[in-house]
């Protein structure tokens, strides 16, 4: 039942975050029988069920082992993990730093899939992550498709790097706490 929850889940997440880029005629017509803000309002409410409905599949699923993770891949994933979340602020970020990738979000979350892949062997994991990580490289290849070629944005004020540096050392520092809280302590070097 939980493996179920998660892969409907995940690809509630897909569609919710596809509908414009695959069905734009349907997005179209929401926004003109539901107004703009509905339209995305209802969107946002299906994402939001896709993250509860996620976590919920997640958590109760049975470990189900696929593969084993390398002994010590934790380190790995806690250097990948601290690239992601730089990644994923880069693209509020006004400093130079967004200007160095197109995507740096779904970058962001490509590189968080794979450290969880690293570390979680089981079939949840695969289905999460492996998931996710499908669905930023599949997003990158419709907005490139749909928008053509990048125009690079204007570089900021290095202070946009540092307080982009610092906000992601806190966020990662959050990560770690919720982490050690549900049982798994980033910094033992492995979580198997």
């Amino acid at each position: 039942m939980y493996f179920g929850i998660l892969l409907f889940g995940v690809f509630l997440w897909m569609d919710a975050h596809w509908i414009k880029r695959l069905v734009p005629n349907l997005r179209a017509e929401m926004n003109t029988r539901m107004g703009k803000g509905p339209a995305r309002g209802f969107i946002a409410a299906l994402i939001l069920l896709s993250i509860g409905m996620m976590v919920i599949g997640y958590r109760g699923a049975d470990i189900i082992p696929v593969y084993t993770p390398l002994q010590g891949a934790g380190h790995l994933n806690n250097l990948l993990m601290i690239v992601a979340v730089i990644c994923l602020g880069a693209g509020s970020s006004k400093g130079q730093m967004r200007t160095w990738l197109r995507h740096p979000m779904l970058t962001g979350v490509g590189i968080w899939a794979v450290a969880h892949l690293l570390v979680n062997g089981d079939m949840a994991s695969i289905i999460l992550f492996g998931g996710l990580g499908i669905w930023a490289l599949v997003s990158k290849y419709l907005i490139n498709r749909a928008e053509g070629p990048w125009v690079r944005p204007a570089k900021g004020p290095i202070s946009g790097d540092i307080r982009l540096l610092v906000i992601s050392a806190v966020v990662f520092t959050v990560i770690v706490g919720i982490h050690i809280l549900l049982g798994y302590n980033p910094f033992s070097g492995s979580y198997a």
